[in-house]
């Protein structure tokens, strides 16, 4: 998947006799597709092309940005954070500092000093996160550059823009878009460390995975054994100053991975919010268990593996995951052609010489992408298709690069006759596959993409050996044609995203294109309109800091009833599967009840108190007041005790709390939509809590605020209550 040139200047191949037969081997087995620098004056095309590129793919994350769905559990965090720096600081899902997200705060605190810049607004906040996701393209296109030139950066670029789930979560405000930013930088530093034996590349690679970790944590790794371990063998040094590299890289890391948990345990207990995650309230806790081993192993509120819990998300766990009726089209189109890439750009490289850049690359970016996918194929607890985005980066390299040394082998040597040719045809024949599981779905694609890739096949056979100029250009634009092929597939779902008529799923869960097979995950992903889907940024109130959004649109006051009872709060909607902020048993509440608590609040620091993260963050979006969550997104955080809840009630901090519709304690907080999706661990905890709001508080009748009888039971706390 390259251009059918080479740019650059390389030594003489002599695999290839007149006429393209077999000849004798060259001197050195790497020749044709060793390491060369560039030229130093680039091709006149490869600018533009980078260009329009970059431009292409700032359509697709940005058209009809203002009417998307975004993930309200982190617009909260950001408005908080803007309300707050000790929120900003801790990454708080409520100004008032009670809870946290489940996540480090990093990418809150990228977004949220934009907003405290430019104002809170859906713009505003995903201005950094496109950034990030055009500099990617661009760190990658370079990267690729020095190994194999301008052909094959333009292929690894276009192939990164284009991915589905790619263009989905960089236009939402998920941790993903900035987490892959920074660990292609890693890569690339990491490479040209490599190249020149220096130190100070290195340590900014280790500097940019620990910001990676802070992030996402643990997900931020899982390149890291690939990219230490082509440092090791490959670095142009000797050995001892290689191992001191590595592990000076390794303090380097440490320090710019711990930095925050360290600071935040630092902080006496009853002095920091509660780590949303966590079972001890602590951010190591977070490190290990739910954002750790509990991906890949379940539990840790990450539900079980495969059919369940949260790894139903992108089904059954197993090698054939990355190929299933969930995940096939949002990131599998080039993964055959890359994986022979790979294999065939390894055999090519023969016995190289240690330092051999062209080697080092591809190990890099074939272990990157083998260890994504393993570990995406294979995890037990919450797999989330937008997870699989950092796949893209490593199967862009491979298609570029890689597939520049298959161009080069099919053209020299006859052993590789069919190699591209058939990689080439097994990407068409799954392209055609994907798309025939969208059911009246553009259904002209598919044998559309069919015929161009076997004519382009055909003509890479026909014209491969011609040596004159018409022969030459026929066998471009055989080339040219096999490109398209592979990637209009992908180009298509990612444009659905344009029109916002995605596979949905809203902020929670991003998708691109149709529903296909069984959706996601059960949960009826795809079809709809995500711009209508839950999940929005939802309007600030006038008082809240840069006042309206910025473009954005409102949901009709009042929203529709909830699964526990509750109403959707303003500028939100119900809490649907696709929604991810409803609020299971005490969810939501209708915009009279806001109106009626910011008039009662006496001072209060918190205006409501409520079970879940989803609902305490539709609550913070449409009020601008902090909102209690009192056991987090998956329902197993233990940050509120009846100790806790006397505390705050006794010293005027809250009064208000809601309850489930029935009055009862929440059985899970509405697991089927979250990062989460663990059952609730705090039965017990929450009934304790339950029966003395029950038996202590002054229940709030609908007809005080004009609510709907079958609203969630509210119920209003004094000091004096407190007993």
């Amino acid at each position: 998947m390259t251009s059918a040139t080479d740019p650059r200047p390389h030594a003489p191949d002599t695999t290839a006799g007149p006429g393209g037969t077999a000849g004798t081997e060259p001197p050195s087995p790497t020749a044709p597709v060793g390491p060369v620098r560039p030229p130093e004056t680039a091709p006149r095309w490869s600018l533009p092309a980078l260009i329009g590129i970059m431009v292409l793919a700032g359509v697709l994350y940005s058209w009809n940005l203002s009417s998307s769905g975004l993930n309200s559990f982190y617009s909260a965090a950001v408005l908080s954070g803007t309300q707050s720096w000790k929120a900003w600081f801790f990454g708080s899902l409520d100004a008032g500092n009670f809870l946290t997200v489940d996540k480090p705060p990093f990418v809150l605190m990228v977004m949220g000093l934009s907003c405290r810049v430019f104002g809170f607004g859906t713009w505003q906040m995903m201005a950094p996160l496109i950034a990030s996701a055009l500099g990617t393209i661009w760190i990658l296109h370079s990267s690729v550059k020095r190994v194999w030139g301008h052909g094959a950066a333009a292929v690894a670029a276009l192939v990164l823009a284009l991915t589905p789930i790619t263009v989905a979560i960089n236009r939402d405000n998920n941790p993903d878009t900035l987490l892959v930013f920074l660990m292609v930088a890693g890569a690339a530093l990491a490479l040209r460390a490599v190249h020149n034996g220096r130190l100070l590349p290195l340590l900014g690679s280790a500097a940019c995975f620990g910001l990676a970790f802070n992030t996402k944590m643990l997900q931020g790794y899982i390149a890291l054994p690939a990219v230490f371990a082509v440092y090791l063998y490959a670095a142009d040094t000797g050995l001892m100053k290689r191992i001191v590299n590595l592990a000076l890289a390794g303090v380097a890391l440490a320090v710019s991975s711990f930095w925050w948990a360290a600071a935040v345990s630092l902080v006496p207990a009853a002095d920091r919010p509660y780590i949303g995650g966590s079972t001890d309230g602590t951010a190591w806790n977070l490190i290990m268990g739910y954002n750790g081993l509990g991906r890949i192993l379940g539990g840790e509120g990450n539900g079980g593996g495969g059919g369940g819990g949260g790894g139903g998300f992108s089904g059954t766990a197993g090698l054939g995951r990355m190929f299933n009726d969930i995940l096939g089209g949002q990131i599998s189109w080039l993964l055959p052609f890359a994986g022979v890439a790979l294999i065939g750009g390894l055999v090519r490289c023969g016995r190289a010489p240690r330092t051999d850049l062209t080697r080092a690359a591809l190990v890099m970016w074939g272990g990157w992408t083998a260890l994504h996918y393993l570990t995406f194929s294979l995890a037990e607890g919450t797999m989330h298709p937008y997870y699989t985005t950092a796949l893209a980066p490593g199967i862009a390299a491979l298609c570029g690069g890689g597939g520049l040394m298959l161009l080069r082998a099919f053209r020299t040597d006859r052993r590789w006759l069919w190699v591209l040719p058939a990689a080439f045809a097994v990407t068409g024949v799954w392209a055609v596959l994907l798309l025939r599981r969208a059911t009246d779905w553009n259904t002209w694609l598919w044998p559309a993409i069919a015929v161009v890739m076997v004519v382009a096949v055909a003509g890479l056979v026909v014209f491969r050996s011609g040596s004159s100029g018409t022969r030459l250009r026929l066998l471009a634009a055989s080339l040219a044609a096999a490109i398209v092929a592979s990637v209009a597939g992908p180009a298509a779902y990612a444009a659905t995203e344009l029109s916002a008529t995605g596979g949905g799923m809203g902020g929670t869960n991003p998708t691109a294109g149709p529903t296909t097979g069984s959706g996601m995950g059960g949960f009826g992903g795809g079809g709809g309109n995500r711009a209508g889907s839950g999940g929005r940024l939802g309007t600030p109130p006038s008082g809240a800091p840069g006042g309206q959004q910025q473009g954005g649109t409102q949901a009709p006051q009042g929203g529709g009833q909830q699964q526990g009872g509750g109403q959707a709060p303003q500028g939100g909607t119900g809490g649907g599967p696709g929604g991810g902020m409803g609020g299971g048993m005490g969810g939501g509440a209708s915009s009279e009840l806001i109106s009626y608590l910011e008039k009662n609040q006496d001072g209060a620091k918190w205006l409501l108190a409520v079970s879940s993260s989803q609902s305490a963050a539709q609550l913070i979006l449409s009020s601008g007041e902090p909102v209690i969550s009192m056991w987090g997104w998956s329902g197993s955080d233990q940050a509120m005790t009846l100790a806790k809840l006397k505390e705050l009630v006794e010293a005027g901090e809250l009064h208000y709390i809601q309850l489930g519709g029935d009055g009862g304690p929440p059985a899970r907080a509405n697991s089927s939509v979250g990062e989460g999706g663990g059952p609730d661990g705090n039965s017990s905890l929450s009934s304790e809590v339950t029966a003395w709001v029950q038996e202590n508080g002054t229940a709030v009748t609908a007809s005080e605020y004009g609510g709907s009888e079958t609203s969630a039971s509210v119920y209003r706390l004094d000091p004096s209550d407190v007993t």
